[in-house]
């Protein structure tokens, strides 16, 4: 055999497989580079590149003087990336992935195996939440622990400093975000826009000092301001607490309003929620029923009947009526007043003072249904509010074309119509300010991070009835406070105090029962009305009758005068004659 040929042979082989070896490189290299290079280049990246969100801070809840009701604290997430959960070397001995685990759960106080399942669950993973929402203090204990495969986000977390006053209120948050009162309504002013950054790691998962790769700025959200003040919150809070416990009711609320301007001061619902700790409220509990829940007002709507007619000039407040003992209507029905008496001559003073079904409809009688409708509506009767506040009911009035003819004449003493306390506690604005109703005010503006504010609340007043008539009708509620049967329990040492109460009968069924509803309105100083304040018990068991609430109502309008450090009265009231 020629050795040379056969050499040639093998060297011609080998060139041939050197040669495919080279080409199937080089096709290996294309397709690298060229065909699959941007999937490459992203699979890469992700393994290259980590992100966190960076969270805006929601904005705060404050009242009327910056006292904070609802806010945002920094709380931390503690997060790890399994893929790197290794044992590691700590001051020269070795931790295992089980100890280190332990360590975080005792100072956390979780289990460790539910650390254990974030772990294994996705072993190639790089994120999982270990624990959410720690403090400051345990985030430090945790990093003295130097596990190299642990690290923390920033979280945001809603806290209430003032815990249950103005809860009803300010609202709550939930795990999906705000759900109740102002949280939820005013969440476009509150809400927070988060941001985001991203950056490159090590091999060991550590990210590489200075390499930001994006960054967006996260957006804080707005400040929302209340016209409230958080401390008479809390004394009107506290005050229908320890009532409504004594009388056996079911709920009760609390209004005071600023005369001039129609600003909230207080808006105190019993009971109430805590937004620190919504599990310990009932549902029905949790929103602000001193606007969502209408109820028939009784008596304490005669003032706007009276105080009409007299803008109408069909009555004055020494105008002599007869009034019989009861009130017949058609088809042999007929009403009654609470008590019983025969025929009795009273002024129109003298039918408010007594609160006199009849006498009312005895001086309305020659008003048709559209005037009656005119009247109540002109109030706000059967209109939310100018707050709107989240599940606001604008209660209830018949139009004149439905209205039939018993209720046309109860409406005008307060049944078979429904009304909100705000509503009532507008009423009584209206006629302390001289006959003109200011829009009611909760929120005056939401303050946006550059210091703008936006969402100022509407304050052009709209006249109702003339001031003569608006004067007079608080001075004849005067006369109320003086001489009526709640005289010894209403008055403020120092103060002409305005009042009219309503002891509202509660209907189930299309049927009238024993359960009642009770309240006290009223102004003060009578001379010069400052403050509104109505004060309502729903459903007492013990008491039935308004001189339940009459207590309550002198506490809340002593302390408003007190706060608000309000001269004390001068002058004297009128007297009025009550009967002829």
């Amino acid at each position: 055999m020629d050795r040379s040929s056969d050499f040639s042979r093998r060297i011609g082989f080998l060139l041939v497989t050197v040669f495919l070896v080279a080409v199937l490189f080089v096709g290996r290299l294309i397709v690298i580079q060229v065909v699959d290079a941007e999937k490459l280049n992203s699979e890469a990246e992700t393994h290259r590149t980590m992100s966190r969100i960076l969270y805006g801070v929601r904005g705060d809840v404050v009242d009327a003087n910056g006292v904070v009701l609802a806010a945002t604290v920094e709380r931390y997430d503690i997060t790890a990336s399994p893929r790197y959960a290794v044992d590691f070397v700590r001051n020269d001995a070795a931790v295992t992935v089980e100890q280190a685990l332990a360590e975080i759960a005792e100072i956390t106080d979780t289990k460790v195996a539910d650390l254990r399942v974030a772990i294994t669950k996705d072993p190639g993973a790089d994120f999982t939440y270990l624990v959410k929402g720690v403090t400051i203090a345990v985030l430090r204990q945790i990093q003295e622990l130097g596990i190299p495969w642990v690290y923390y986000d920033l979280r945001p977390t809603r806290t209430y400093p003032r815990g249950a006053v103005g809860g009803n209120l300010v609202g709550f948050m939930g795990t999906d975000g705000p759900l109740a009162g102002i949280e939820l309504a005013n969440n476009a002013c509150l809400a927070a826009t988060d941001g985001i950054l991203t950056y490159a790691k090590g091999r060991d998962g550590i990210r590489i000092p200075g390499s930001t790769l994006e960054q967006t700025a996260p957006v804080d959200g707005g400040t929302i301001h209340l016209t409230i003040d958080s401390d008479l919150q809390w004394f009107s809070q506290k005050v229908l607490s320890a009532r409504g416990k004594e009388l056996g009711a079911e709920w009760a609320t609390a209004l005071i309003v600023g005369i001039e301007d129609g600003h909230i001061l207080a808006a105190a619902d019993w009971p109430s929620v805590d937004p620190n700790n919504v599990d310990g409220s009932k549902i029905d509990d949790m929103g602000a029923r001193l606007f969502a829940s209408p109820y028939e007002p009784g008596s304490v709507v005669k003032p706007i009947t009276i105080a009409s007619m007299m803008d109408q000039g069909l009555v004055s407040p020494s105008d002599q009526f007869t009034v019989p003992g009861r009130f017949e209507l058609a088809d042999g029905k007929y009403f009654s007043d609470s008590f019983a008496h025969g025929t009795e001559r009273w002024t129109t003073t003298g039918i408010l003072v007594n609160s006199s079904n009849i006498g009312i409809n005895v001086m309305a009688n020659n008003l048709n249904k559209k005037a009656r409708y005119d009247i109540l509506s002109s109030f706000g009767v059967g209109q939310k509010t100018a707050v709107n506040f989240l599940g606001e009911d604008s209660g209830y009035i018949a139009t004149p074309d439905v209205v039939d003819n018993v209720t046309q004449h109860t409406e005008i003493f307060g049944q078979g119509i429904t009304m909100t306390s705000a509503q009532i506690a507008s009423v009584y604005q209206t006629l302390g300010n001289k006959g003109i109703r200011q829009p009611l005010t909760l929120i005056s503006g939401c303050e946006k991070p550059d210091g703008t504010v936006v969402d100022l609340p509407p304050t052009e007043g709209v006249r109702v009835v003339s001031a003569q008539a608006a004067t007079q009708t608080i001075s004849m509620m005067e006369t109320v406070a003086k001489i009526g049967f709640l005289k010894t329990l209403v008055g403020v040492p120092g103060y002409r105090i305005a009042i009219k109460s309503g002891t509202a009968e509660v209907a189930r069924n299309g049927a009238y029962t024993d359960d009642r509803i009770i309240s006290v309105a009223g102004v003060a100083p009578a001379e010069d009305p400052k403050f509104a304040i109505v004060v309502t018990f729903g459903l007492p068991e013990y008491e039935r009758t308004s001189l339940a609430a009459a207590t309550s109502f002198a506490t809340l309008m002593g302390q408003a005068l007190k706060y608000y450090r309000v001269p004390p009265s001068t002058g004297k009231a009128e007297n009025w004659p009550i009967e002829w």
